[in-house]
């Protein structure tokens, strides 16, 4: 193994790259119904590679989770934000009651298995995965009064019960909450997904990006009138002010006339017609014959989303607005959906709209060009990446994690990924708000997370993997067993009370609360690739951040209670 341990030493990046590739092979392989996973695939082929000795700085470990966390903050800021107050009084106590669980099973586990207070606050920190563990528990042992040399020895064995379980805390808690929780509560974590996306768009189907209706609610069908309907075309198209349709084009005798509302139908004209499906359906008999292929009809239609900044428009109803725009100013244009901090309002006559919303239209350029104008800012889709927006929001984060506070002697800090998390709700809060600026693509979010997560915690398996396994063969496996127990006993009672008491209902949701308060990101990694979108996302930021406070806390506790 020497020429792998001078080519890592002369290469450390290849190692990471190396157990990215493999650990997401050996992932995606089934086990009857079990699947490890891309994430935990990658923790434990860094853990094989680490034993031919790779060193990787700790700065990139830092950098991966930083751009990890941000990228989930930035994605779930607007529906962060709208879910605080009483229906965020789940997370809180779920997080609380794993940290009190936790405690318990650390201090039980200790008692049991004659562990010292430095190895029972080392087990806790690497079980729970919870690093700042160590510098709680180390402060609190180096108040005890002992000897220097007691103290050094008690500190250096919190060192190395981190090490021998931080591994399979990592890995336990991925298998919790993406194998045994679905299994649970007999559903699976992408269908629920589906099911609390849906909830959020006010009943509209979440369609993934290959996929589309069946039947769209926006259809376009020719016609060759029947007989002569006597009527222009404005009566045609405002007979049921309720379901307005459009005629599009106009073809008689071979030759197409421009359409204006005063232009009276003629038998055998042809006629494109587009609108709302049940609009379409219920106006046919007025048509006539259905044709299929005219040559000439064809016509493009866009789909444009625009910021609401016009305050005619504020803080009016749907009926209210249909009403002063009827006639030509709203002709053509049919508004697909209005969400508010990416939540879909209701599309009902009573439902009020305020600036600042994202309202999404459908109709032919020159209607959409001339409405968009009316509304407010039109949203650019581009590929390219605010970078100056990206670069300020870490950087208010990093500096949030830098700040500390004191309860009685034991500091408290949201630390980097802490703080990193805090501005990424922040700024995809304020992006959401305004829009026309900051704007970072799915598909680039999506890159961050899954780069961030991975590599993130493929340098924590060769960092610490070595390390590990020499530590079990030097002092047994009790203290492996031992974090065995700490990882897995708080999970699966604060699955049962989240599910029986705190009545979580939903999978998806559930899964992403239960890591976040164990602060599992690898588990909430593998939980939104299940997943496939963000609805894991708010009950995890909530979860996680408590975590952060609860679990650090555990430190002194145990010290003083072992």
């Amino acid at each position: 193994m020497e020429w792998l341990h001078d080519l890592f030493k002369r290469s450390p990046e290849m190692a990471l790259f190396l157990s990215l590739s493999v650990g997401y092979a050996i992932g995606k392989i089934k086990f009857g119904k079990f699947q490890l996973g891309g994430v935990a695939g990658s923790l434990l082929v860094a853990v094989v590679v680490s034993q031919v000795g790779v060193k990787v700085d700790d700065g990139v470990k830092a950098v991966l989770f930083a751009l990890f966390i941000y990228a989930v903050g930035f994605e779930s800021g607007p529906q962060f934000f709208s879910s605080l107050g009483k229906r965020s009084l789940k997370e809180i106590v779920l997080a609380a009651f794993m940290a009190v669980t936790g405690l318990a099973t650390v201090i039980i586990m200790a008692k049991l298995c004659g562990l010292d207070k430095g190895l029972a606050a080392g087990v806790a920190a690497g079980g729970l995965t919870q690093s700042a563990i160590i510098g709680t528990a180390g402060d609190a042992i180096a108040k005890l009064g002992l000897s220097a040399a007691e103290t050094t020895r008690l500190q250096g064995n919190v060192a190395i019960g981190y090490a021998v379980t931080y591994v399979f805390g990592s890995f336990g808690a991925i298998i919790v909450c993406v194998n045994i929780l679905p299994k649970f509560m007999g559903r699976s974590i992408r269908d629920d997904a589906i099911a609390a996306e849906t909830e959020m768009l006010a009943g509209a189907a979440a369609l993934g990006p290959d996929q589309q209706a069946a039947a769209p609610a926006l259809v376009g069908r020719i016609y060759q009138l029947t007989s002569d309907p006597q009527r222009t075309v404005a009566g045609i198209e405002y007979a049921n002010p309720e379901t307005t349709i459009t005629i599009e084009r106009v073809k008689r005798g071979g030759k197409f006339i421009e359409v204006g509302p005063d232009l009276k139908l003629q038998q055998d004209d042809i006629v494109l017609v587009v609108g709302r499906r049940d609009a379409v359906v219920s106006s046919a008999p007025l048509m006539g014959k259905e044709l299929y292929d005219v040559d000439g009809m064809e016509l493009t239609m866009q789909k444009r989303e625009i910021v609401l900044t016009n305050k005619e428009f504020d803080h009016k109803t749907f009926a209210q607005i249909r009403d002063e725009t009827a006639g030509g100013a709203r002709h053509g244009i049919f508004v697909t959906q209005i969400s508010r901090m990416g939540n879909a309002l209701p599309m009902k006559p009573d439902t009020v709209v305020q600036v600042g919303d994202l309202v999404s239209i459908f109709g032919a350029e020159q209607d959409v060009k001339r409405v968009s104008a009316r509304i407010g800012d039109v949203i650019v889709q581009s590929t390219k990446t605010d970078f100056v927006y990206l670069g300020a929001g870490l950087v208010v984060g990093l500096l949030v994690g830098l700040l500390s506070v004191k309860l009685g002697d034991i500091p408290l800090t949201l630390g980097s990924g802490g703080g990193a998390l805090l501005s990424g709700l922040l700024f995809g809060w304020y992006r959401a708000k305004k829009q026309t600026f900051g704007a970072v693509p799915p598909g680039a979010v999506q890159l961050l997370k899954d780069l961030g997560l991975a590599g993130f915690v493929v340098v924590v398996g060769l960092s610490s993997g070595l390390q590990a396994v020499e530590t079990i063969k030097q002092h047994g496996l009790t203290i492996f067993g031992v974090g065995v127990v700490v990882t897995i006993v708080p999970m699966i009672i604060t699955m049962l009370f989240g599910r029986y008491v705190l009545r979580y209902d939903n999978v998806a949701t559930f899964a992403g609360a239960l890591s976040g308060s164990r602060s599992a990101n690898p588990a909430f990694g593998e939980v939104l690739d299940k997943a496939e979108n963000s609805m894991p996302t708010v009950p995890f930021a909530i979860t996680y951040a408590l975590a952060n406070v609860f679990l650090t806390l555990l430190g002194p506790l145990i010290v003083a209670l072992t």
